[in-house]
């Protein structure tokens, strides 16, 4: 084999090891770095050992075939069961629907990782504690004060999840009773009272509308009656002045006469048969 041919062939091998080797460094430096999505949190592994677990959306790097990154979704999730309770007087609740909303607790995910980890979540830490406190709480009150007080009664729930979770890492933020019933008969026996009690309550309303209009008849007779005899005193006061003033004074009466004649003559004057009458009247005729 000549020189040249040698070379040559040299040549096109130096070129082919550096392609492989330029195509294994840029596979090298794409998987040096992993992409964390927003909403989830990075959680890095050095051969199967957690290193990190903080790790925030963009690109993070970690060290190809030695470190691996996971994305854990941190935003908030929904758990939903469907179980049944008793209350305090023994009534079955059928079809109690439950809904819950959480997300974990980024401080403690290295922890809910290593003790539990994420797949099993649900099963070991929701599933149990979900439907026993709420049975729990629901077996405190009566049916009857359960329709009436759902709120309270659901607040009580999500105050003891929130308290039973958060050391596990899991962040409660609301807790619905979506549905609860019981047998026909029991809701019908409370339908039945509901309805007497706003009859009742109806009843109360118009009785007290009824005593409230009594009432104000009584004020405004109360008040006419005020009103009479404050007139009443005027006049007998002002007939007591007038008759002080004609026994101190005789000719007092005239003056009266005088100040409460309108200027004109009476029509006929006398109590004979033939009395006079004004001339204006004689001119006219």
């Amino acid at each position: 084999m000549s020189e040249e041919k040698k070379s040559g062939k040299l040549n096109y091998t130096s070129i082919a090891l550096a392609a492989v080797i330029t195509v294994f460094v840029v596979i090298l430096l794409f998987n040096c770095f992993t992409v964390v999505n927003e909403g989830f949190i990075g959680v890095k592994y050095q051969f199967g050992k957690i290193v990190g677990s903080d790790l925030s959306a963009g690109l993070n790097f970690h060290l190809p075939f030695i470190e691996e990154i996971q994305e854990v979704d941190t935003r908030e999730q929904i758990y939903s069961i469907q179980t049944n309770a008793y209350t305090s007087d023994t009534q079955t609740v059928d079809q109690l629907s439950l809904k819950m909303n959480y997300y974990y607790d980024g401080t403690k995910l290295s922890d809910i990782i290593r003790s539990i980890g994420i797949a099993n979540v649900e099963t070991k830490l929701l599933v149990p504690n979900v439907a026993k406190i709420a049975k729990n709480e629901i077996g405190k009150v009566r049916a009857e004060d359960l329709v009436q007080t759902r709120s309270e009664v659901q607040n009580a729930i999500y105050e003891a999840l929130r308290e039973t979770l958060a050391p596990s890492g899991i962040v409660v933020t609301a807790f619905a009773i979506e549905n609860l019933s019981f047998d026909e008969a029991f809701e019908q026996s409370i339908q039945a009272k509901v309805i007497a009690a706003q009859e009742a309550l109806k009843m109360q309303n118009k009785t007290a509308e009824k005593e409230e209009e009594a009432k104000q008849k009584v004020i405004a007779a109360q008040a006419e009656a005020d009103a009479q005899k404050i007139k009443a005193d005027a006049e007998a006061y002002a007939i007591q002045v007038v008759q002080e003033q004609i026994e101190k004074n005789p000719s007092y009466i005239d003056y009266l006469k005088i100040s409460r004649w309108n200027g004109e003559l009476p029509q006929a004057i006398g109590n004979e048969v033939n009395p006079f009458f004004p001339l204006e009247a004689s001119a006219g005729e």
